[in-house]
Formats: structure tokens, sequence, C-alpha cells
């Protein structure tokens, strides 16, 4: 293998795909980036068995080939070079070299047949096209939402419902449940599928720049999105989600409008008197008026405060975990937010105000606590 790259260009393609290197791993050869050269590309492969990122980009190239390269100590090297361009060429059966303007490192490699070989999707695979903006903010507005249950996998990832023209993203821990629609989709058929939180979180970091499209290929056991010239494959959540949208609250006929960031603020400052352990606050409403409580009866700590707001319905008061809510909150982009309430017991429904429903298409659920 002989090949010359940009030493900026490589180091940003290697930290593309280093989200997929495992921290510790049974199988050594998972510590190496697979490098392929061959039609004027370079490509890069990074796999935990779980997930695997693979990018490619283009290079000169003199000999092609194939080899599986260590991944800390290129990427240590390649971040400590300026960028000037790099010469990398294979010196012997396990020995490779980088040379640039005035200077040389040899790294070991490793056969490229030992790194294990990456299933994809099968033929008969749904397909999807996503805006990846949209993808982008809908994985950031959902995946905190997710659970960490051995006993239910399922709720372990995110809910991926797909129509022909849209999707909604669905996530929850029991106590909350948020579902985030994404528009402007292309779907063949009404299907779904389940994305683990770990590779949801990689895939939103790839599409942080929000540019152009996502296709996305899957089956019972796996998917693969593209994005440019990256490639992500990994895994689903085999199981049954459960039907969220019986769940979802249609009647909660007492209604709080109120600023976003406000009532956020809020809650905050009350909730550092809250007790450690329940971090419970407690919402007493009135016609337009909120006031926010929290107490800590064994440190002696209180905190109250009032604020004014738009509110309709029966006088109530209702008690949050104030973390949950803050999360719900602070993962909304609004100005104006409604809690809809049936009562003290059952569950509030949090979303946009109506001036702003078609911008933000997102809907929170959270579960109420009993506080005295």
């Amino acid at each position: 293998m002989n090949f010359k790259v940009s030493s900026a260009e490589l180091l940003k393609a290697v930290l593309n795909v280093a989200k997929a290197i495992p921290a510790k791993t049974s199988l050594p050869i998972l510590e190496n980036f697979l490098f392929a050269a061959g039609d004027g590309s370079l490509v890069i492969t990074a796999s935990d068995r779980e997930l695997t990122l693979r990018t490619s980009l283009p290079v000169d190239i003199a000999e092609a080939g194939s080899m599986a390269v260590p991944a800390r100590q290129l990427i240590d090297l390649l971040k400590a070079l300026p960028d000037q361009p790099l010469s990398v060429c294979t010196l012997s059966e396990s020995t490779f070299e980088c040379r640039w303007e005035n200077g040389n490192s040899s790294l070991p490699f490793f056969p490229a047949a030992d790194y294990p070989d990456i299933s994809t999707a099968s033929d008969d695979a749904g397909k999807i096209s996503f805006p990846a903006a949209a993808l982008a903010d809908a994985i950031a507005g959902t995946v905190y939402a997710t659970a960490d249950d051995e006993m239910r996998p399922a709720m372990n990832g995110i809910f991926f419902d797909v129509e022909e023209t849209s999707v909604t993203l669905v996530a929850s821990d029991s106590h909350k449940l948020i579902c985030y629609s994404v528009d402007g989709v292309s779907a063949v058929q009404k299907s779904s599928f389940i994305l683990h939180k770990k590779p949801a979180a990689v895939l939103r970091s790839l599409l942080e720049k929000g540019e152009g499209s996502v296709e996305a290929s899957f089956d019972e056991s796996g998917v693969v999105f593209t994005y440019g010239s990256t490639i992500m494959v990994c895994r689903l959540i085999v199981g049954r989600y459960p039907k969220y949208r019986d769940v979802i609250p249609q009647n909660n006929s007492n209604v709080l409008k109120i600023d976003r960031a406000q009532l956020l603020n809020t809650v905050r400052r009350v909730s550092v008197c809250a007790n450690k352990a329940s971090n419970h606050v407690k919402f007493t409403l009135t016609h337009d008026s909120l006031e926010v409580t929290a107490q800590d009866t064994g440190f002696a700590l209180a905190a109250y405060e009032k604020i004014g707001c738009d509110y309709s319905g029966a006088d109530l008061e209702i008690g949050f975990k104030s973390s949950f809510l803050t999360d719900i909150l602070s993962n909304m982009s609004c100005e104006t937010v409604q809690m809809k309430f049936m009562d003290a017991r059952r569950a509030a429904l949090i979303v946009p105000s109506e001036e702003e429903a078609e911008s933000e298409k997102m809907c929170g659920i959270l579960m109420p606590v009993m506080v005295a």
C-alpha cells in the first residue's frame, strides 16, 4: 500500500469514525482502523461489532492495498502534525511508514483479513430519507428520555415510527415520554424500528452540520445510515415498543400557558431547596397565578416563587420531580409552553403553544408525584 494525503484531511476522517473504537475489547484487532486504498480513495472503518462507522476520502494512490492500523497511535501522531502532505506506505509485512516534510514515523499494522466482516442490511430492507438537520434535532430532543432498563431493553432506545412522509421519534423511561415528529421524510411504506441510545447519540454527532439528507436502510436486526461519505451500521434493539399513542392524554382541560424560559429558571431556583433524594417541587395553580414551592424538612430548607401566567381551569396542586421537568423544558426551543392537566394524579401533557406548534412538533408527558 502506498498513498499520499493531507494530514489534516486524514485526521478529520479518522476522528469521524473513531467513536466506534471500543474502550475495552476481547478482540484486539478492533483497536485498529481498517484502511482500504483503491480507485482513488481511502476507505476507513472502525467497529466494536455492535456499531460500525465507515468513511472515505480522496487520496493519491501509488499502490492499492489494505491493512489494520493502530487507532490510538495514529490519532496521536496526526494531532501532533501541522497540516501538510503525508505519505503512507508499507515497509514490510508488518510495518508501515508515515512520512512528512522533515520526518517520518514507523508503526505496526495487522492483516486486513483479521478484521471482522461488517454485515449490512438485507436486499429487501426498508428505506427512508431524512432531512439531516431535522433528524439531528429529533434525536437531541428525545435521547435524554431513554431508560436504562435491563428487563425491558426496548426502553433503552429511540422508537422510530415511520409513516410515508413523516417519522415520529419516541423515547420513554416510564416517568416521562417524549414524542418528536419529523416532516419532509420519504419512506416506501409504514414501518418501525428501535435504535439504541448509544448509536443514536453517535448519529447525532455525525449530523452536527445538518446539511443535506440522511438515507437509512433497515431490516429486522440492523440499520445502515448513509450521510455524505460516512456510513454508520448498527444493530437494532429487537422487541416490541409500548403503544405510546394510548398514553398521550387527550382531554386534559386545565391549561397553563407560560414563558418556557421563565418556568425553567423558576423550577431550577426553587429545586435547590428540594429534598435531594426525591427532588420534588409542587405547583399551586390558581387563576393567572403559579406558585412553585419545594422543601427539605430534614435540613430546614424551603423555597417559594410566584409567577404570573395564563391559566384556565380548576384550582390545582400537583407535584413533579424537578429534574424530569427541567429535562423536558430545556430540550424544547419554543418561547411559550403549554402544560395541560387533568388532576393531581394523572400525567401532564407538555407542548409548545398553539402559535409555535408547527415549528416544533414535540410533546412531552410527565407523571406527577405526591407532595405534601
